[in-house]
Formats: structure tokens, sequence, C-alpha cells
């Protein structure tokens, strides 16, 4: 098998079969998300081919040479077992080398392969879902929510870059871009002090990410946003430890469907703010 295997560089005529291997999964990534990945100038993205027929992905979105987030790990179900995703991600980590941090959000079938090859516990994602949303929610009074202005970027980079642990600077530009309706902020004497973004997907719309310094804000925040999303099916990830956080989710129709171990190899040199980390972007961006 192995003299069959080649791993190439992933280009953009394979979105197409990429794709397949999401629908497979029914994950939530679209043609554009895979895009994202590729046209990233400082990123990794590897195909897996075997008799000349591609058969797993893989990615690392390199974030200012600090924090390398792998994702997209996918191998279509007849050549499981083979070993493919581990070839793929000793590949990355050969590229990876000059990379100080390197993390993921592993599923629960990936953790113990990640393990096997250096990956450590950080913490606990939720995954919840609301299938078609419908809540009402009260209008909050005194503080409000702004959609995002252009003026507003470099401060919400800057925002992200203190909570994430790395500048981000792409990923946010292009979440604001694609989807102005729905990215919006708080400030507080013109600081500001939490922001949310999100993007299409194929099954869910995916909020977050969504940081903010109090759950006042992030509450805001999320009615905001879910007030433009009626009927729709959206997905969160949210931090475990949020607590207070994930009932109120709960009371508004979200229902947990999995989780997501935070994993990092090496040294977690990166760690962000998580007081004020409450949704992720998804588990391929980190």
């Amino acid at each position: 098998m192995c003299e069959l295997l080649k791993i190439r560089k992933l280009l953009t005529k394979d979105i197409d079969k990429a794709m397949e291997l999401v629908w497979a999964e029914s994950w939530n990534q679209t043609c554009n998300d895979w895009n994202m990945f590729i046209e990233g100038a400082l990123n990794i993205c590897l195909a897996a081919e075997i008799c000349g027929k591609l058969v797993a992905t893989a990615t690392a979105i390199n974030y200012s040479n600090k924090v390398a987030w792998i994702g997209m790990v996918l191998v279509n179900k007849e050549n499981r077992g083979k070993g493919i995703s581990i070839v793929l991600l000793n590949a990355l980590f050969k590229e990876l080398k000059s990379c100080p941090s390197i993390k993921l959000d592993a599923t629960p079938a990936g953790q113990h392969v990640y393990k096997k090859i250096g990956f450590v516990d950080e913490y606990l994602i939720n995954r919840m879902v609301n299938i078609s949303l419908n809540t009402e929610l009260p209008k909050y009074k005194g503080q409000i929510a702004q959609k995002i202005q252009d003026s507003d970027i470099p401060a919400i980079i800057e925002f992200d870059k203190q909570v994430f642990g790395a500048n981000r600077t792409q990923l946010i530009s292009k979440l604001i871009r694609n989807s102005p309706d729905k990215s919006w902020v708080i400030k507080q004497n013109k600081t500001i002090t939490g922001f949310v973004l999100g993007r299409k997907g194929n099954k869910y719309y995916q909020i977050g990410p969504l940081s903010a310094q109090s759950l006042s804000d992030v509450k805001i925040l999320m009615s905001q946003v879910i007030s433009s999303l009626k009927g729709q099916a959206v997905v969160l990830d949210v931090l475990d430890d949020k607590r207070k956080f994930n009932e109120w989710l709960t009371l508004i129709g979200f229902v947990k469907q999995r989780d997501f171990l935070r994993m990092y190899k090496g040294s977690n040199l990166y760690p962000g703010n998580n007081n004020a980390k409450y949704l992720i972007s998804g588990p391929e961006l980190g």
C-alpha cells in the first residue's frame, strides 16, 4: 500500500473531491472554506492519493508563524486503518518545524490517534446545535451591539489576538467581509469589549468566534446574530467551562451534539485568554 500512496499539495482543482470527504462525514465545511485554506500563503494543505485517487486530506492554518492549526484530517472509509492520517500528519509536522506551537480540536474518534503522536489535552469544547432557530430573545437595555465597520477591524484583530493567542488578520477580515450583516461589536468608552462573527456552512450557520469580557455582553451579541438567523440551522462550539453560557444556550433551544478536545503538541506557548473566549471559529480554524 505504501508504494501506491502519494502525498502532495492540495490544489483548488481538488476541492470537489475534498468536499466528497466532507459530505461522507456530515461535516459542515464548504467550497469557500477549502479555498480559504488553500489560498492562505503560509498555510499547508495536503492530499493523499492512491492510484491517482484522492483518498485523504489534512490542513495546517498558519497564524503569524506562531500557531499552526491542524484541521480537515479526513480519510475515506475504504482506506481507514492503513495509517494514512499519520503519514499526512507527519508530513505536516515536517513542514511546521519552524512553528513553535501546533494545536487542534480533536473529535472523540481522533483523540486516541493524536495522543499516540504526542498531543496532550488542553480543554473541552461542546458542540451545540439548533436545527431551526426560532427563539425570541429579550431586548437588552443599556449596552448595545453595533455592526462592525471597517474602522473597527484593526482593534477587533488585536482583541482577537489577545483572546486566541496569535494574530489572525486574514481569518477575521475574511469572516467580516463574507458576513457583514452578522458581524457585531460592543464598545465601552470607544474601547472594544466583545465581538462576534460567523460563516455559512453546508449544513449549519456557524456562529463564532465570539469573545467578550462579560457574559452580559455575550448574550447581547448572541441576540443580535440570532435575530438574523430565524428558522435556520445553527451550530456553536462553546468552551465547556462557560457553564452559565451553556445553560443559557440550552434554555433557548440548543442541544449538545458532541465534544471536541483542544490539544497541543510540544509547548503551549500561546494559550490566549480563555476567560474572554466563549465560541471558537470551528475545529478546523481554532
